[in-house]
């Protein structure tokens, strides 16, 4: 069966506390992020900012748990036997010595997951903003930060792998 790399989920899982403090920094997008959710100073010191930290991250673990799905091209081949290598004809094992690691890589799966911010992030965050009456920029700075952070949660996740956490890489 193939190991989830947990340790590379959880690193993932950083990327957005960190890229939040960078991107959300006054100096950068976050005094125009408050004025365009309609945030004030004393609205953000209200906030229990240790469970809101702690949250964030089991969401993102969450969030870089997924990520995998649309990184790793081997889990397709695992879910076309079910997801369980015990009922695999000996092709699968022929197809994952071949291919097992292949596509394995930061560059693969950033490029995944930058295409799945355009795709996926950019329209769900427009839909919301339209309803919300959020404007553009709003749009854009969230967009933004998301399509960044899961670009490079993705290529952590596909890219740090162990080779021997594939068990049916070297099956015969």
């Amino acid at each position: 069966m193939m190991q989830i790399n947990l340790l590379a989920i959880a690193v993932a899982a950083l990327v957005p506390l960190i890229m939040g403090f960078i991107w959300y920094h006054p100096k950068v997008f976050g005094n125009v992020w408050m004025q365009e959710v309609g945030l004030t100073e004393e609205k953000m010191k209200g906030a229990n900012m240790g469970f809101v930290f702690v949250f964030a991250f089991i969401l993102s673990f969450l969030i870089a748990f997924f990520l995998q799905m649309i990184t790793i091209h081997q889990l397709g081949a695992l879910g076309m036997i079910g997801g369980d290598e015990m009922n695999a004809k000996p092709s699968f094992f022929a197809f994952m010595k071949d291919y097992g690691t292949a596509y394995r890589s930061f560059g693969h799966g950033a490029l995944h997951c930058f295409i799945a911010g355009i795709f996926f992030v950019f329209p769900i965050t427009a839909i919301n903003a339209m309803f919300e009456r959020k404007s553009w920029k709003y749009t854009f700075i969230n967009t933004a930060y998301w399509t960044i952070t899961i670009t490079i949660m993705g290529g952590i996740v596909c890219g740090w792998y162990l080779v021997d956490g594939f068990n049916w890489v070297t099956q015969k």
